[in-house]
């Protein structure tokens, strides 16, 4: 019994902290999901300040390794054009709010367009990939999705917008109810140990 009640103890009392944190970030996932959905203009206009942000550092990162650790010459130019680059466009997401919404959808258009075409061409190339079938159906459209996005940023940006604020309330929704099934299983194994 006293094995139990020192291995059991603490977690059980993880149990109990768990189901909180759980049930606190499905609320906030919540919320944002409404605030998303309220308010989507100026939602966009956070995400391509932060989307600025992300660029404008990821470039400074990408200049220190070109003049610190990476082994290789090739390396090295390649993170340094790739720093400039993502400094140029973290300063123009600054200039102006379209601007900075523009080039968080050509971004992710562009990424979304390379990661579709990627595997599409790997699931074409391997027939012995397990999920083939998925891997070419999820490159199809990554690709084409990147393609909407590269051609229509704004509009694309605005309906990626609605889908978060939708898919954060589903997901809200569905840490809530983790959360109280949590603290049920911690209850159970409270009173099997007591």
């Amino acid at each position: 019994m006293t094995t139990n009640t020192v291995i059991g103890s603490p977690f059980t009392a993880l149990a109990k902290k768990t189901w909180q944190t759980v049930l606190v970030t499905g609320l906030l996932a919540v919320v944002l999901g409404i605030i998303v959905l309220v308010w989507p203009g100026p939602s966009l206009l956070v995400a391509g300040i932060l989307f600025g942000i992300y660029m404008v550092v990821s470039g400074i990162f990408q200049l220190i390794a070109a003049f610190t650790h990476l082994p290789s010459t090739s390396f090295r130019v390649l993170s340094f054009i790739s720093g400039v680059l993502s400094l140029i466009i973290g300063v123009f997401c600054f200039r102006d709010d379209l601007t900075s919404i523009v080039l968080l959808g050509l971004f992710i258009g562009i990424s979304w367009l390379f990661r579709g075409v990627a595997v599409l061409f790997a699931a074409l190339s391997e027939s012995g990939v397990p999920g083939r079938g998925w891997q070419i159906f999820y490159g199809i459209i990554s690709a084409l999705a990147g393609v909407v996005l590269i051609v229509w940023p704004i509009s694309s940006l605005a309906t990626l917008v609605w889908v978060v604020g939708i898919f954060l309330i589903v997901i809200g929704v569905m840490e809530v109810i983790t959360a109280f099934g949590i603290r049920k299983d911690a209850h159970l194994l409270d009173e099997q140990l007591g």
